[in-house]
């Protein structure tokens, strides 16, 4: 059994847990590669399998952290950066490094409240910021799929790439889009479909409709 069931079964709570099982990873790096992508996933799978979150549904505390990626680096270092006088490294030609001397006492049991008070915030931040906004664009999307099918009747993957070409273009189609993908749609429909994006998600970018 792992550290991670063995805590959760006991009661532990699983963003220290999760800030424990990811932070560890990072510091270890046992791979050349990956390491950040797949200490993300434990915080999701330490959050999961705690049931931290519904059953099927990401609790996207990922978006938070690259937030604060500055801070993130900060906390990272808060522990790593002290040990570099006591560890033995040499850069190797693949532009990672190697490290010669053992290290592993220096991790096995390393002062996780920081990173814990980090991780604390970001899941503040995701369930007062992030799940209200995905959730209010989730109910912009469906008007809007609902009032273009009032409009002409569509299949949905052809509502959805309107969607993505209005999104791209700050509510407004470009010209390839109307004299290609939706030329069979007449120029008052199409006006119909940007009227209707404007009201339904206010006109706002690309960078803001896909924060979540």
């Amino acid at each position: 059994m792992t550290y991670s069931d063995t805590a959760i079964k006991a009661g532990l709570d699983p963003i220290i847990v999760a800030a424990a099982v990811a932070f560890g990873l990072v510091y270890v790096h046992p791979f050349e590669d990956g390491n950040g992508r797949i200490h993300r996933w434990l915080i999701h799978h330490v959050l999961a399998v705690a049931g931290f979150n519904p059953p099927a549904v990401v609790f996207p505390i990922s978006a938070a952290i690259l937030r604060h990626i500055t801070e993130y680096r900060e906390v990272l270092e808060s522990y790593s950066k002290p040990l570099l006088s006591y560890i033995d490294w040499r850069p190797t030609e693949r532009g990672n490094v190697e490290v010669r001397n053992d290290t592993a006492d220096y991790y096995r049991y390393f002062d996780a409240t920081v990173h814990a008070e980090f991780l604390y915030r970001c899941v503040e931040e995701t369930v007062t910021e992030d799940l209200p906004e995905g959730v209010a664009y989730l109910e912009a999307y469906d008007r809007f799929c609902v009032g273009v099918q009032r409009v002409v009747d569509m299949p949905d993957r052809t509502i959805d790439q309107l969607h993505r070409f209005l999104r791209q273009g700050d509510g407004r189609l470009s010209k390839r889009a109307r004299t290609q993908e939706f030329k069979a749609v007449t120029d008052e429909e199409l006006s119909r479909f940007e009227a209707l994006f404007q009201e339904c998600f206010g006109g706002a970018s690309e960078e803001s409709l896909t924060d979540e």
